[in-house]
């Protein structure tokens, strides 16, 4: 017991210059502590295993701080439910989730690969010049499994606003009563100013953001994943205009076999979610 209680200290709060305990290291201490006169890594990493204790791992975590987050977060969840504020919405009703994913680097290998063979996979260069970088700007019809997107040099409120017109200005969306835009909190789509510029631009689209460090609500963020791995991985693009070649036709590509995303994530998981991490956060706070 009371080595799985020293597992579960911090070294840092012992005086070691350690990040973090091996078992090796724990038996080490335990020795040192008197806790007993020999023992070996071995058998602590069995004790610890037994209790799934296991300190040479960890997680980044970020504690959710915005006084709103379920509230904000509710909307966006609701959306994906059909809801707004508790009213189911209308067949001419839309929502959209956009996002930029930025710095996509061209990379220009310095060497040729070569294909897979029999029991051989693909090989790709290590070395590469870089030839540039993109940000593609992006939106996600939730509800028709619509892709649109451009790519451009730099992120920022002019590149937003030629998403926002590629999208609204096309039926159904010119047309629509409301088109919901989920966003995350970018610079150039956060906070009032930014729905106040979106309804300024077209009447019947409305900012739905999703609350700080919460980007996984956004479900671009799913398409920018598929993205990332069946276009950017290996990056091997001689300049940035075969990158943005790529980027747009596998937009058309991916809507020949895109469905609306399955998602099951509600506000009866978020609020258990919640409700879990309420405590750790308090104590995180008060310390």
């Amino acid at each position: 017991m009371e080595v799985k209680a020293l597992a579960c200290e911090l070294p840092s709060e012992q005086g070691l210059p350690l990040s973090r305990f091996s078992h090796a290291e724990l038996a080490r201490q335990a020795v040192a502590r008197g806790l007993v006169a020999s023992i070996s890594g071995a058998t602590v990493w069995r004790w610890l295993s037994a209790d799934a204790i296991r300190p040479w791992s960890y997680r980044s975590w970020i504690f959710p701080r915005d006084p709103q987050f379920a509230e904000k977060a509710g909307r966006v969840l609701d959306l994906y439910q059909g809801l707004w504020e508790g009213q189911r919405l209308e067949p001419d009703d839309y929502v959209i989730s956009a996002d930029e994913k930025t710095s996509i680097q061209a990379r220009r290998r310095l060497a040729s690969g070569c294909p897979a063979a029999s029991g051989r996979p693909r090989r790709v260069e290590f070395e590469y010049d870089r030839q540039g970088a993109l940000a593609y700007v992006a939106a996600w019809d939730v509800r028709r499994a619509k892709v649109f997107g451009l790519c451009r040099r730099t992120t920022g409120i002019e590149s937003w606003h030629d998403l926002v017109d590629l999208v609204m200005r096309q039926e159904p969306y010119a047309s629509a009563r409301t088109v919901f835009w989920i966003t995350d909190n970018g610079s150039s789509h956060r906070g009032h100013t930014a729905a106040q510029r979106l309804a300024n631009w077209y009447a019947n689209a409305r900012l739905v953001c999703t609350p700080v460090h919460a980007s996984w609500l956004n479900q671009i963020e799913i398409y920018f994943s598929v993205v990332q791995r069946k276009v950017l991985m290996p990056n091997d693009f001689p300049d940035i205009h075969i990158l943005e070649d790529h980027l747009l036709r596998f937009q058309t590509y991916y809507e020949t076999i895109a469905k609306p995303f399955q998602w099951k994530f509600t506000r009866d998981d978020l609020a258990r979610i919640l409700d879990k991490i309420q405590q750790p956060a308090e104590q995180l706070m008060a310390a």
